[in-house]
């Protein structure tokens, strides 16, 4: 009975300092994903940074570059774009 009390902490701790962290940002990158709209400006999970031009289902059109359009899944954009402006407010 002892030897039980030891393990059930570890997992309590394991719980807390691993797996509710990782759940919570899965939930925020999830949220992310559903708030994307066009005109934002997003960095791809293979580090391409582009303007949203058209969304469809699980589908993003991504502008590159004048003329240079690409479709990417929705689930490879890993987050937003911060745009210099907002860095230079900070600052």
């Amino acid at each position: 009975m002892s030897n039980i009390v030891p393990i059930i902490m570890m997992v309590g701790v394991f719980y807390l300092l691993i797996i509710r962290p990782q759940g919570k940002k899965a939930k925020e990158q999830q949220r992310m994903l559903g708030e994307l709209k066009k005109g934002d400006r997003v960095v791809t999970s293979g580090g391409l940074l582009g303007e949203i031009s058209g969304i469809k289902d699980d589908e993003i059109v991504l502008l590159v570059q004048e003329g240079v359009r690409l479709r990417i899944l929705r689930s490879a954009v890993q987050g937003l774009q911060k745009s210099p402006a907002a860095e230079a407010s900070k600052s």
